[in-house]
């Protein structure tokens, strides 16, 4: 799922040759992101686009020969002067007077020459990764060794044009991974080599190709002592597709600002978009007075402290703990103002709680519908769907750092924002408040069915987690592990890292379970079923799959098994609670099954009903351990968190029967449904001062 879809598409025919372009935003500042080398496409400014075209109206097209741009098959339909008039047809094309543009690679070299040639349309300009014409280059690409006949191609000698012709897609993985040179890259290779494969070897060459025709205007040191406005370049000094040194070189030429991105590869934008991000944003607010004006950070009153919580929108059950925690934290300081960045759903529930929701909220890309999407018929990898989360996750990040900048927090409380956790790991100097992290599990877990791969990509991104703590152990001023030592699972980080029981403990304190409010408080029991419309003569069953819309083929399944339990237990009643984003209409239920939406109090209901039916999460599962209450669950399949974690926590408290939905039938589903109601259940008690215990952890860092 996009972060943000593009308010309008276009084509522009040039040359006969048509151009695919999108407009994102509609802010008076106008941004150009020129396209590199037609070995990738316009995506590659993903982690920019959405957060820029919040205040911006941002230009990206793509290259001839990829996206959905033509692809020429004359090598002169591939020359710079073409490049350059097809960014100034596209700018044309949008009324676009003056820009500032972006390039990153061989975009860097396009908006050098539109700046120093075309300055009245250029405001400023961005280098990323550029390529110059200027300085030491990399000698593997040079004519000699593009054209050069060979019997075996090794490294860079599968930089040559019969290669291409016959291995691509080789040649493609190669160039890539060089792009990307930063460990724990990934995710940023795999999504490259798939925009590599739309092109082709034979197009490629063409682009090649058509550097042998000489430009119309001077590319030498001349043109760069030209370019007279303001101009940023950010290099990597381990890009080994252009030198840094060239780079260096080229600021120098220009009078640039210059900035090395430390280990940092080809394409730091996209492998460190927080940090690219920022420096873009400060250099436009220094040299031209642009800047949102959430970066200019506004007093705030003497004495009040201000904490910006942020709670996950995957499942309703962190807002009612997180509710809880804040609640608890203003016993301690009554004077304490929180401000609450979070999404729908989670914020339906917050605004019946009467919390403040910050307005930026609005601006959040939803988690929870991307979550939907990569979902199938009650299965979700989840692993694999975080790491394709990427663009939400920095399109999030940076509304996020907005906040900070703007509101002089005292703290964050982050309820498993990972996205915040990564990127201040990542980059320290974005830190602006103290953090406090919470988590219910540590750790990816790779389902055995996935193999090999998947057990290399989750052992890499626990890696990649236990670096940053290890190497930043500041970054999180309290890292509090919801629950207690054992309810860590007994597994590893993955080959060659710690195991998590040995690892967890040094680096967490442990709060033990936060309810959002314990049953305990609810009364007794026929008290609160009086209070809910439930009868004393009737046995109440919950249907409930939570607040992220992934559960109508469970509802389905266990609607199948519902006549056949009513036949044995008439005086069964069950409802079905399809949650805030699963509309009650789109369910043909049997007759009988009464429908909800949205129940703010559900762990209320949870507690009152005799039996209930839910999927693996961990929150409405220990909800039903607190109160007592029988119940089935049903963990997504490739649910790494479902079955793993949340799946060892139930057994420690002996809670729940785990069911798998592929080989349950309604019948088995009905028949253990009539037996989890007619055997009382032995659960452990879970305790009742988690949210006291995690507020005064809290209390300590205000």
């Amino acid at each position: 799922m996009r972060a943000r879809a593009p308010d309008r598409e276009g084509t522009v025919l040039r040359d006969g040759v048509r151009l695919f372009y999108e407009v994102h935003g509609s802010g008076p500042e106008t941004m150009v992101f020129l396209p590199p080398w037609s070995i990738v496409h316009s995506r590659i400014y993903k982690a920019q686009i959405p957060y820029f075209s919040e205040r911006f109206r941002c230009i990206v097209f793509d290259p001839r020969g990829n996206g959905r741009s033509d692809r020429p098959d004359d090598p002169r339909a591939y020359t710079l002067d073409h490049s350059v008039a097809d960014a100034l047809a596209i700018m044309d094309a949008v009324a676009v007077e003056k820009a500032i543009l972006i390039g990153l690679s061989l975009g860097g070299l396009h908006a050098c020459v539109i700046a120093a040639y075309h300055p009245q349309r250029v405001k400023a300009a961005i280098l990323i990764g550029t390529v110059a014409t200027v300085g030491p280059g990399h000698p593997r690409t040079t004519a000699q060794n593009f054209l050069a006949k060979r019997e075996r191609y090794e490294g860079w000698d599968k930089f040559n044009r019969d290669y291409w012709l016959t291995n691509y897609p080789d040649f493609a993985e190669h160039f890539i991974t060089n792009i990307f040179t930063e460990p724990h890259s990934t995710r940023q290779i795999e999504e490259g080599l798939e925009w590599a494969a739309g092109t082709s070897g034979a197009t490629l060459a063409r682009t090649v190709e058509a550097r042998a025709i000489p430009p119309a205007f001077d590319v030498g040191e001349g043109m760069y002592r030209r370019i007279g406005c303001p101009l940023l370049l950010i290099h990597g000094d381990n890009d080994q597709i252009q030198p840094h040194e060239r780079a260096r070189l080229l600021a120098e030429l220009t009078g640039a600002e210059f900035v090395t991105i430390p280990g940092g590869g080809h394409a730091p934008n996209s492998r460190f978009p927080a940090k690219c991000n920022a420096l873009i944003v400060d250099f436009l607010d220094r040299r031209l007075g642009i800047a949102a004006p959430s970066r200019r950070r506004t007093p705030r009153a003497a004495r009040v402290r201000k904490v910006l919580y942020l709670s996950s929108p995957i499942g309703l059950g962190h807002g009612r703990r997180d509710i809880a925690i804040a609640q608890e934290l203003r016993r301690l300081h009554p004077d304490l103002k929180v401000d609450w960045l979070a999404q729908d759903p989670v914020t339906r529930l917050l605004a019946a709680h009467g919390e403040r929701i910050h307005p930026l909220s609005a601006r959040l890309a939803s988690e929870s519908r991307h979550i939907e999407l990569e979902a199938g018929a009650h299965e979700l990898n989840a692993f694999q769907a975080i790491r394709r989360m990427d663009e939400i996750l920095i399109a999030n990040f940076m509304i996020f750092q907005d906040a900070v900048d703007e509101g002089g927090y005292d703290l964050v409380i982050a309820d498993e924002a990972w996205d915040i956790d990564h990127y201040w790991h990542e980059h320290p100097e974005l830190k602006k408040a103290k953090l406090a992290w919470f988590t219910d599990f540590v750790g990816f877990v790779p389902m055995p069915e996935n193999g090999e791969r998947e057990a290399f990509l989750t052992a890499d991104y626990n890696a990649e987690m236990i670096g940053h703590v290890e190497r930043h152990p500041g970054v999180r001023d309290r890292a509090i592990f919801v629950g207690e030592p054992d309810d860590i699972v007994p597994l590893s980080f993955g080959s060659g890292l710690p195991a998590m029981r040995d690892w967890i403990p040094r680096h967490f304190d442990f709060s033990g379970y936060v309810i959002g409010e314990h049953p305990r408080t609810f009364g007794s029991r026929a008290e609160l079923r009086h209070r809910l419309g439930y009868r004393a003569d009737e046995r109440v069953c919950i249907v409930t799959v939570g607040g992220s819309g992934v559960g109508a083929h469970l509802i389905g399944r266990v609607l199948e098994s519902f006549p056949m339990v009513r036949a044995r237990l008439p005086d069964l009643r069950m409802v079905l609670v399809t949650g805030p984003r699963i509309d009650p209409a789109s369910i043909a239920a049997p007759a009988g099954v009464e429908m909800r939406h949205f129940v703010p109090d559900l762990d209320r209901h949870l507690a009152a009903c005799d039996l209930a039916l839910v999927q693996g999460g961990l929150t409405t599962c220990m909800e039903l351990t607190a109160a007592g209450t029988p119940f089935l669950y049903f963990p997504l399949r490739n649910h790494f968190e479902q079955n793993f974690h949340v799946a060892h926590r139930l057994e420690r408290y002996r809670a729940g029967r785990r069911m798998d939905y592929a080989t349950s039938t309604p019948e088995q589903i009905a028949e253990a449904m009539v037996a989890a109601l007619q055997a009382p259940p032995q659960f452990r008690p879970v305790e009742a001062d988690g949210a006291a215990r995690a507020a005064r952890m809290l209390a300590e860092l205000l």
